[in-house]
């Protein structure tokens, strides 16, 4: 079920994938990157001299059906979106079968999708894949399967940039009351003992949670078998078990307006999506 409001992600980085509507050039595709979908579809169907593409403009009505998001900036997403449009000259795709003469454009580029988020550095990415098109999802559901730390999302989506002064609880490295004696107090690292600045810590998603510590020494921990990125861990100070880009999310203020319960619940539940 659609959800009526669209949802409000901080630091926003998506790549979106379009379909015609236009009976003329029904079945055509355009994969684009954007920082606010609601803005970008409307530049795409009020044509090139609104800020649409010249690909799509005089061919609209288009519809955003699909958009990957979570990248950390803006570089991650146009290296994810040149290789989605460009796969047998990506180095990383070229293991891909190239489209057949029978196949739809759109259902080769979902077949590419796939593979993107199976493969590196993708894969280790925390990344969201969200059908915006509820109706039109049903007929490709099954078709991509995302590593298990990527929730498949269903609805709209819509960007909003991050204000420190409007932090709550949830999203709060620290609760106000101890990040009022942080700042009075020096921090220490809990995994190595040693002194640090309030930017370069990273603390649990749950509230009550006490940990305190280095971005890269909570990396460390949570790295296995040579990852280069770490995916989850648990949690040394709480034992709940986290996925990464949970707390990168937190740490760059995304969990705002989220009550302590979801926030838990999306932790607690993250292998089960």
């Amino acid at each position: 079920m659609m959800e009526e409001e669209p949802e409000v992600v901080e630091h926003f980085f998506g790549v979106y994938l379009l379909y015609c509507m236009n009976p003329r050039y029904k079945g055509r595709t355009y994969i684009g990157y954007t920082v606010d979908p609601k803005r970008r579809i409307k530049q795409h169907n009020a044509g090139k001299k609104h800020g649409g593409a010249w690909k799509t403009s005089k061919r609209g009505p288009w519809n955003m059906v699909l958009i990957i998001h979570g990248f950390p900036n803006s570089t991650s997403a146009l290296r994810f979106e040149w290789a989605w449009q460009h796969p047998h000259v990506s180095r990383r795709l070229k293991h891909i079968p190239k489209k057949k003469s029978s196949q739809r454009v759109f259902d080769f580029y979902l077949t590419v999708l796939s593979e993107m988020l199976k493969i590196g550095p993708w894969c280790r990415l925390p990344l969201t894949m969200r059908w915006l098109d509820y109706e039109f999802s049903k007929n490709y559901y099954g078709h991509i399967s995302p590593p298990l730390h990527m929730p498949i999302c269903y609805g709209k989506v819509t960007s909003c940039k991050a204000k420190q002064t409007q932090r709550t609880k949830t999203n709060n490295v620290l609760s106000q009351e101890s990040n009022m004696i942080a700042k009075e107090s020096p921090l220490f690292c809990s995994l190595c003992g040693s002194s640090m600045i309030e930017e370069d810590f990273v603390g649990c998603v749950r509230t009550n949670c006490l940990l305190i510590a280095h971005l890269i020494c909570l990396a460390k921990l949570f790295c296995k078998d040579g990852m280069i990125l770490p995916i989850e861990g648990t949690c040394p100070a709480c034992k709940t078990n986290v996925l990464w880009g949970d707390l990168i999310r937190k740490k760059n203020g995304c969990y705002q307006g989220l009550s302590e319960t979801n926030t838990d619940s999306h932790s607690s539940d993250s292998d089960d999506i």
